[in-house]
Order: C-alpha cells, then structure tokens, then sequence
C-alpha cells in the first residue's frame, strides 16, 4: 500500500506539472530584459543538490544594507542560500504525505542559509556547480531580492527556527508560499531572473531544467560526479 500510494502521488504530480507546463507554453514568455554589455565583476554560484539549487554568494560583496539579515554568520566567507517547503525542508527523512502536501497545496516555507569558507567546490564536492558572472548592481538586486523573502515581526526582525541541515546552517521564516507554481527550483529562478538574467522560471521546476538554462549563461566549474567515481 505504501509503494501504491507513493505511485499515485508522482503519477499527480506528474500529471499536474505537465498541465502547468502546457499551459505556460501556450502563453508568450515575460523575460526580464538582459542586463546588457555592463561591468561583470562579481561572481555567484548555483549549486545542484539533486533535487533543488541554492545561490552561493561572497559574503563581503553583499551590500552593508543587506548584511544585517545574515547577521548570524559574521564571519563566513560564502553564504549559500536555498529555500523551500518549511514541512518539507525541516524533516530530516520526509514521508510521501509531506511531499504531495507540498506539491498540491499552498504551504509555508522557509530560506536555508549556509555559513562556510572557500573554495565553494570543497564545500560541496558531490554536487554540479555553475558560476556567473553579474555587475555590482545586478548582485545588490539580487540580494534584496533573497532578503526580500525573509519573514520579519512587527519592528522588522529576522528569527531563526534554529539548526540548518549541515556545517554551519540555519533555517528562516520565510512570507512566501511554497506550491505546485512556486517550488524551490522555481523560487531561484525567478530570484536570478529578477536582476536580468534570461532564466524562465516557468521552465525550471525540476533542478535539471534550471541547471540546464544556466549552464547558457554561466561556466560549469564542477560536473556532478559519476556514481561509481
């Protein structure tokens, strides 16, 4: 009955996304223009971890405006942040009920950050790693853009909910709502998207399809590894 059940639920989230998916194609796509021929003197990175991607950012690069919400990791070298499904996100070994809640409901989420010192392929040498290069301006967007996403209280706080996942990581509040046209690929997308590089988001709900559109506008600087390497 498990196996059943877990059948039944990729076969509807399958068949939904696959509606989404034709129904977008349908409809002319609403590109944010390219940031032109600009200085590209800041670096960031998109990171695969199998089954979502988080943005690695150097911490010094980030604007003092901004640096407050990432007040917790004073002295970290990169940040990486990823955002999700709180439920989902949280649980350590997450049961199929969880994931197609997430997939077919409108759930809370939350933004995971990373602490962690350079170089980023020794802080993830299992996974695909991709660099591209953005003006100064585009990396300011890009982190209001994150910082936008945080959940503050009335006088504009940030909370943690408490430990990350790994090494020095914490989970955060986020005011976003994790579904089946907001998923964490597609969250990141549209973070990217949002200082003018042409990433669709529509078309990056799986990881792969949102590598595969950054690859063309970025350099793979670590392949994801064989299984048997």
């Amino acid at each position: 009955m498990p196996r059943l059940l877990l059948q039944m639920s990729r076969v509807i989230i399958w068949i939904l996304l696959l509606v989404f998916c034709c129904s977008a194609c349908a409809s002319p796509l609403n590109r944010t223009p390219s940031p032109g021929k600009i200085e590209l003197g800041k670096t960031i990175y998109l990171v695969s971890h199998g089954w979502h991607a988080g943005i690695v950012l150097k911490h010094s690069a980030i604007p003092l405006d901004i640096q407050p919400v990432f007040a917790d990791f004073p002295d970290t070298e990169y940040l990486e942040i990823g955002w999700g499904d709180r439920e989902f996100y949280q649980e350590p070994d997450p049961h199929t009920g969880i994931l197609l809640k997430a997939a077919l409901l409108p759930t809370p989420s939350v933004l995971h950050i990373l602490g962690f010192d350079g170089p980023v392929q020794a802080a993830f040498p299992h996974s695909e790693i991709i660099s591209i290069k953005i003006s100064s301006t585009a990396l300011k967007l890009l982190s209001q853009s994150i910082a936008a996403s945080f959940s503050r209280d009335k006088a504009g706080r940030i909370h943690s909910l408490g430990p990350g996942l790994y090494g020095n990581s914490r989970f955060y509040k986020s005011n976003e709502s994790y579904h089946i046209f907001n998923t964490c690929n597609v969250w990141t997308a549209r973070i990217l998207q949002n200082v003018g590089l042409p990433v669709e988001p529509t078309f990056a709900v799986r990881v792969e399809a949102l590598m595969s559109q950054v690859r063309q506008i970025g350099t793979v600087i670590q392949f994801t590894p064989k299984p048997s390497e």
